[in-house]
């Protein structure tokens, strides 16, 4: 497949002259199926609130340019409460109301059960085909075993986050002794396995004291694995907990004592710094392909406007992979020239994105966004390069290092179908 790139010129391309305009056809709509309620509501409407201001960018420079003019972005919200079975239901939902793109991360066990349901609705339905955008659903088998022609993911899988977060721990003496632990589905199992696995060869004179699982999003009162971690002796916790069971979490360890490591799929938002406190300083570390400190100035500036539009500190939470994400499907369609799954799956497909401090490509052989990964730690505001907090907490992070994207292109076990015309 021929690789597209594109750049910072085509994501601004137009803007005066779309304003200039005041014909704009019908809006393409995007439906975003999400946890919207339940435990998980905190982390469903953060990522509203992203791609509420991916889309407002887009749509203040006329929208998107397709082969009968220009067309706004707009979002079509629908809540699955973290079910499977409910977001099979809502992506039917969305096919009887004609949308052909939808976006959904918030679980890879949903995931998996999207990528099933989209695949089949595709076969049956040539001529309604839906693309599936992923932002944050990272279980390795998502682009692996049950990789799709009609799936991206924009996010690192947990496998590359992991790397990342191995790397740092190759380097950090202070790590000896590690405890895991994590949600009980598919995604805390290959957290579990991965950071075993690569533990074993970057660090093998570090223990495993413990290897936990528990439920996901249930778990209301985490003191009872805060003592486990404490009687185990651990030095370092290793989670890929997310929303609320992460902040409950370190709430809880922060509470029973625990002076060690965090390390992180997710530690730098939704309450965790403000949970931890002054014990999480030089010893919470997460990893992600940007955070507030790294110093791209391009985000910089696009930080500085989401906070603009949502000022409150509570719903401080930007991800730069929602704006790339964002930008690369307007880039495709105006590439396409029309809402066709096929159409902008083929421009997806080895597209290249270098706006706003992205390197990312979307590797066409898997659909897996390849690129560099930050390991970052939290510190006090103003402390070094922290200059930025996090929810008005008072903490921010600081680059502990970036991993290359070489270094994070893992092989892929994808056997990928061709996407037909």
């Amino acid at each position: 497949m021929s690789t597209l790139i594109v750049g910072l010129a085509l994501a601004c391309s137009g803007s005066a002259g779309a304003l200039a305009g005041s014909d704009t056809g019908p809006p393409v709509r995007i439906a975003v199926i999400e946890a919207m309620s339940g435990p998980f509501a905190n982390t469903g409407e953060a990522i509203m609130r992203n791609l509420r201001f991916a889309v407002d960018r887009i749509n203040a420079r006329g929208g998107v340019r397709l082969a009968d003019g220009r067309h706004p972005l707009e979002l079509v919200s629908f809540d699955s409460k973290n079910q499977a079975d409910e977001a099979l239901l809502l992506l039917r939902s969305a096919a009887d109301q004609s949308i052909r793109i939808v976006m959904q991360g918030n679980s890879s066990a949903v995931a998996a059960a999207l990528i099933e349901g989209v695949n089949r609705h595709n076969r049956r339905n040539p001529d309604q085909r839906i693309v599936y955008l992923n932002y944050s659903a990272v279980d390795p088998a998502l682009t692996n075993e049950k990789c799709s022609p009609w799936h991206f993911r924009f996010d690192a899988s947990s496998d590359m986050r992991m790397a990342a977060l191995t790397e740092a721990m190759r380097r950090d003496g202070s790590v000896r002794k590690v405890y895991l632990i994590n949600q009980d589905y598919s995604f805390g199992h290959e957290v579990s396995r991965s950071a075993r696995a690569m533990l074993a060869d970057k660090r093998p004179d570090v223990a495993v004291a413990g290897d936990e699982f528990h439920p996901i999003g249930k778990v209301k009162d985490f003191s009872p694995y805060a003592a486990k971690v404490l009687a185990s002796g651990a030095d370092t916790v290793i989670s890929g907990n997310w929303g609320n069971d992460l902040t409950l979490l370190v709430k809880a360890a922060r509470e029973a004592g625990f002076t060690g490591s965090f390390y992180t799929f997710y530690g730098n938002a939704l309450g965790a710094p403000a949970a931890l406190g002054d014990a999480g300083v030089g010893k919470v570390r997460a990893v992600a392909e940007w955070h507030y400190n790294a110093g791209e100035p391009e985000m910089d500036r696009a930080y500085d406007a989401y906070r603009r539009m949502f000022p409150r500190p509570a719903d401080d939470y930007l991800n730069a992979r929602m704006l790339h994400m964002t930008d690369m499907l307007a880039a495709a369609l105006e590439q396409a020239g029309k809402v066709d799954a096929a159409a902008i799956a083929r421009r997806l497909s080895g597209m290249r994105w270098t706006a706003e401090g992205a390197d990312l490509w979307m590797r066409p052989d898997d659909h897996q966004a390849i690129k560099p990964l930050y390991v970052f730690t939290m510190q006090k505001k103003g402390t070094g390069t922290a200059r930025r907090d996090v929810e008005g907490s008072g903490y921010g992070f600081e680059t502990t290092l970036k991993v290359p994207a070489a270094e994070l292109a893992l092989a892929s076990r994808c056997q990928m179908a061709e996407i037909p015309e």
